[in-house]
Formats: structure tokens, C-alpha cells, sequence
């Protein structure tokens, strides 16, 4: 679905990085590894390429792939793509001092909780999640993400699941997005900022 989804000659959700990255990009050290998971054309990982942390950019869409591949070209970044699908992608043990996972929210309850087990193991400790979504009210108004209500994030929800972690930002909103096609105008959206267990 993606790989056809991405053939458009149009970045479906812009070139821009996600406002969540931009407004939390204080926690961006220079230096600092990191993963960012199913990021499809780039736009987040060229961003924090960017920023001068190294980078790696995993997505199963070749489509996706080539197109983020020219854009972190025409930025002039080096970011390592990989394309991957999450199924089956190794999470490294301790390998990553930050974790971006934004709008990843095409993974039902179970084999979510087996990404966050794989982001959990993949951190470093004291290492850095970054994570962007929709809530549930996301489905009133129609803006972009899943169908699936299960797919969505309620606030309790990753309260429980990251309840060992240092919460640093937990919070629900809703906010006009403009990135892209697919993600455009009001939306109701929910952001974790969490710090692995030292």
C-alpha cells in the first residue's frame, strides 16, 4: 500500500518535518544517534540529519526510500536508509540515544506493543522517545491517519505502558497540521516525550 501510495511525484506529507519535531527540537543534541522509525519520504530524518545528529531512516517502501534519499541530497545530509519492514527489523540492543516514531500508527494494539518493545530495546539508557500521533477523536474530524480506532493513541494508554519512564511531555491537542496531502487540517493529536530508565 505504501510503496503505491509514495509513486506520486508529490511528497504526500510534505518535505517539511513534522511540527511536533520542530517545536521539540531543544531535545536534538548534535551528535546524538538516531533512529527514526517507518519514516517514509524523509521528512523527519533529513530534519534531524540536519540538525547534526546521525542518523538512521528505516521505512518498508522503496518508493518512500528513493524519494527521502533526494531529499536528504538537496539538502546536502547523510542519512542511513534502510529499507526494512518492521516485522522484521532488528532492534539493536542500547544502539540509539533518540527514537523518533511519528505517525506510525498503521500497527493494531499487538504488534504496537511489540514496536515499543523494540524501541525500548533499541535506546540507549536515559535515551530519548519521541512520539507522534492521532487520538481517537482524530476519526470527527477526518484529517489524515487510520480508520482503525484501535490504531489510535489514548493518553492513559502510553501513561501505563511508558509508566517506568520519565515522562517529560505527555499531552493531547488539537491543531491545524499542514504537511502535505496527508496531513492536512484540523486534527486531534497526542504528544510523548519519554526518557528510558537509567
Amino acid at each position: 500500500m505504501w510503496d503505491e501510495r509514495y509513486t506520486t511525484p508529490d511528497y504526500v506529507f510534505g518535505t517539511e518535518p513534522s511540527g511536533f519535531l520542530v517545536r521539540n527540537s531543544g531535545f536534538l543534541e548534535p551528535g546524538a544517534k538516531a533512529l527514526a522509525v517507518a519514516d517514509g519520504e524523509g521528512r523527519n530524518s533529513v530534519f534531524m540529519a540536519e540538525k547534526g545528529l546521525r542518523v538512521t531512516a528505516m521505512d518498508s517502501a522503496a518508493t518512500g526510500l528513493e524519494k527521502a534519499r533526494r531529499l536528504a541530497a538537496e539538502r546536502a545530509v547523510a542519512v542511513d536508509f534502510r529499507l526494512a519492514d518492521l516485522k522484521s527489523w532488528t532492534w539493536e540492543p542500547e544502539a540509539y540515544d533518540v527514537v523518533a516514531a511519528i505517525f506510525i500508527q498503521f500497527a493494531a494494539p499487538e504488534f504496537r506493543e511489540e514496536i515499543f518493545n523494540g524501541i525500548e530495546r533499541t535506546l540507549k539508557p536515559g535515551g530519548l522517545l519521541l512520539l507522534h500521533g492521532y487520538t481517537p477523536r482524530q476519526l470527527e474530524f477526518g484529517t489524515g491517519g487510520p480508520s482503525a480506532v484501535e490504531n489510535l493513541y489514548e493518553p492513559d494508554m502510553l501513561a501505563r505502558r511508558f509508566g517506568t519512564w520519565e515522562i517529560v511531555r505527555l499531552e493531547d491537542h488539537t491543531a491545524e497540521l499542514a504537511e502535505g496531502a496527508g496531513h492536512s487540517g484540523t486534527s486531534a493529536l497526542v504528544d510523548l516525550i519519554a526518557r528510558k530508565p537509567g
